[in-house]
């Protein structure tokens, strides 16, 4: 058993991480705007914390990893500037609390699909997602370039949950890919948002990438 916590833990991708780490027998501190929509387990606990919130180094220590699902959310007219301002708090904030494992959910955008190509700059993504997704990006390329934060960036496949296009079914299993975005033949692989959790409950037990990005698809 061990003390992780998950900021961002209501969103699409947070709820999934809480329930399977609880599933999982850990002790989950879930942080979120709004605490009503936690999961309610025994195991778990919901803090209200804002991410900018310059004691927030407090509220991280202890812990034996962090998940990161932070999104202030794909409809907000600033996500670039609002994602990238606490996406920059957490990563300060883990250094300062000498959190032991950050993993950060970033996009898909940032995958290559060719060399030296990546997804975000192909004609087909969609424009109504670019700036988060570029935010993402930028994020990842600052986080390379540090070994002061024990990071590890997740990026899911092209399409994810039935929202993408994909499935919801939790099957138990994927298959693990690091750069380049992965394919199901010819068309983009996918992955259920249960799954992806899974992936991200069994990379913070063993703490698998540190310093690295990867991705993961259904099998």
């Amino acid at each position: 058993m061990k003390k992780i916590a998950v900021i961002g833990a209501t969103g699409y991708v947070g709820q999934a991480v809480v329930q399977e780490l609880a599933n999982r027998g850990h002790q989950v501190t879930a942080f979120a705007r709004n605490t009503e929509k936690v999961l309610q387990n025994s195991n778990v606990k919901a803090v209200a914390f804002d991410v900018n919130n310059p004691d927030f180094a407090e509220q991280l220590t202890g812990f034996d990893a962090v998940v990161s699902a932070f999104n202030p959310g794909w409809d907000n007219p600033n996500i670039a500037q609002d994602f990238t301002r606490g996406a920059n708090a957490i990563i300060e904030t883990a250094k300062v609390a000498n959190v032991p494992y950050l993993l950060v959910v970033g996009g898909a955008g940032s995958l290559y699909i060719a060399p030296n190509v990546q997804l975000i700059d192909t004609p087909d993504f969609p424009k109504e997602i670019f700036d988060g997704a570029n935010a993402a990006r930028n994020l990842l390329s600052d986080l390379r370039t540090r070994t002061d934060v024990n990071w590890a960036f997740i990026s899911p496949p092209v399409l994810l949950g039935v929202t993408g296009g994909f499935s919801e079914e939790r099957t138990g299993k994927y298959r693990l890919g690091s750069e380049n975005v992965l394919m199901n033949g010819d068309v983009p692989a996918g992955i259920s948002v249960a799954d992806l959790a899974i992936a991200i409950a069994d990379d913070v037990e063993n703490q698998a990438h540190l310093h690295k990005r990867f991705t993961v698809a259904s099998l």
